[in-house]
């Protein structure tokens, strides 16, 4: 939960001069997102055997799934449901997988042509993180 906590943070006060001056305030308009029901979470364990239907199913951190995990959240996807597999091939931290053999790269390789899929890669240059995080990419 706590990266997406941190993503809804950043997205919920952009300024990040005053982000964490009223840290309460912050965290209740995140209670209300998930109180309201805007956002859920839920583990890959529980998805086995569901058909998602009317759903904008988001899936961080793709590059450290299996070709066999993502392929069982994408084939749950049911009526109207709409899946964004996001992660880079760059910042693996599983072992037996690599910048090929992940789910994210897997996915974009398998469904690359299709028609109801879109496909965007962003340039390194666009890395939101930080000059670090893309040093550090470069050179681990």
């Amino acid at each position: 939960m706590r990266p997406i906590i941190d993503n809804l943070e950043q997205i919920l006060d952009s300024d990040d001069e005053e982000r964490y001056k009223d840290e309460e305030a912050l965290s209740d308009k995140i209670t209300e997102v998930f109180e309201r029901g805007i956002i859920q979470t839920e583990a890959l364990n529980y998805i086995r055997g569901r058909s998602i239907e009317q759903t904008y199913l988001i899936i961080d951190e793709a590059q450290n799934m299996t070709p066999n995990q993502v392929k069982g959240i994408i084939t749950r996807a049911g009526k109207n449901t709409k899946i964004v597999l996001i992660g880079d091939p760059n910042q693996i931290d599983k072992p037996f997988l690599d910048e090929k053999t992940n789910g994210l790269s897997y996915a974009a390789k398998y469904m690359k042509g299709s028609p109801l899929c879109w496909q965007l890669t962003l340039l390194s240059e666009e890395c939101e993180r930080s000059e670090l995080a893309m040093d550090a990419i470069k050179r681990l």
